[in-house]
């Protein structure tokens, strides 16, 4: 075959198992790399980005328990799935892998048959992946896009993803939370794509039916990312940052803990930003003025009172 079928990295601490093993997959078309024992295969792992990582269990040093707990602690290595290479079939064996986050068990003595069905499947949901990853990659860098039009930099992203994250840390949120939060900061306004220019960028008021159509851009860029699992978390951030404390917000009058947390601490953070930054509307505020402009904003029932307090006994020791 002039083609590989996937990339596969097996690791076992004897040589002629591990031999047999390369040629086998070698044979049925898949691009190998063998790894003798633990600490090389977790190297190989991080810098080949392999399709599918088959482990022996009981080896030296570091055993395939430990090396399979490495890999799904890893950001890097933690969505490749983990095959176990076992002669042991025990109950106990098993929900061992499963703990350390082994995807699939595989006796040592299967035929050349059910290996190839178990790689390739596996191959088939690892490029999933990385085509669901590659689709995300697109979104973000289409958020940024937008900004650029909307902002006349493409920072703005970088800088609210960031702030907003750090604020999730000083909120005690879980890294998931965090990790939402940073995502909300380059997709909160891609919905801005189905906005025209001429509403987008006017200098001055816009009108009631112009307000309309700007209004659009939440429930476009729900629409955008909810198809991605993996985007799920941000959804409420997307749909809901422009929703107000008092229900006199857009997309769906939410009002006080009706409107998702995560939206709420986003809120926030997005409004501080907006006013400590040059618009083509406005000139920036300085850090005095725009906590002076959240608080009064607060009190006429814009925001959450509780989240702005924090917020800003932050912003004036941090920022």
């Amino acid at each position: 075959m002039s083609e590989k079928r996937g990339k596969v990295l097996a690791v076992d601490d004897d040589p002629p198992v591990l031999e047999s093993i390369v040629d086998a997959l070698t044979t049925l078309g898949y691009e190998v790399s063998p790894a003798l024992d633990g600490t090389i295969a977790v190297g190989k792992a991080r810098a080949e980005h392999p399709d599918i990582v088959l482990l022996d269990v009981v080896m030296p040093g570091l055993d395939g328990f430990e090396v399979c707990r490495r890999l799904k602690s890893d950001p890097v290595t933690r969505l490749i799935p983990v095959v176990f290479l076992t002669g042991e079939g025990t109950r106990d064996a098993r929900l061992a892998g499963l703990e350390a986050g082994a995807t699939d068990f595989l006796s040592k003595g299967c035929d050349l048959t059910e290996l190839d069905i178990r790689v390739r499947n596996l191959v088939s949901f690892r490029r999933l992946i990385l085509e669901l990853d590659s689709a995300e990659a697109i979104l973000f860098a289409v958020g940024r896009m937008i900004e650029a039009r909307d902002e006349g930099t493409g920072e703005h992203c970088d800088r609210v993803a960031m702030m907003a994250e750090r604020f999730g840390a000083v909120l005690d949120l879980s890294e998931e939370d965090r990790h939402a939060l940073h995502r909300g900061g380059y997709l909160h306004d891609l919905g801005k794509i189905g906005v025209p220019d001429a509403v987008l960028l006017k200098p001055g008021p816009l009108n009631e039916d112009e307000w309309a159509i700007m209004r659009q851009h939440v429930e476009i860029g729900a629409r955008i990312c909810a198809p991605l699992r993996t985007l799920r978390p941000v959804l409420p951030i997307i749909r809901h940052h422009h929703e107000r404390f008092d229900g006199s917000g857009y997309p769906d009058g939410l009002a006080g803990e009706k409107i998702p947390f995560l939206a709420r601490v986003f809120q926030v953070v997005d409004v501080f930003h907006a006013l400590t930054s040059n618009r083509h509307y406005h000139k920036a505020l300085s850090i005095d003025q725009a906590v002076a402009t959240l608080r009064n904003e607060t009190k006429r029932g814009f925001w959450d009172p509780k989240i702005v307090d924090v917020f800003i006994r932050w912003a004036l020791d941090s920022l």
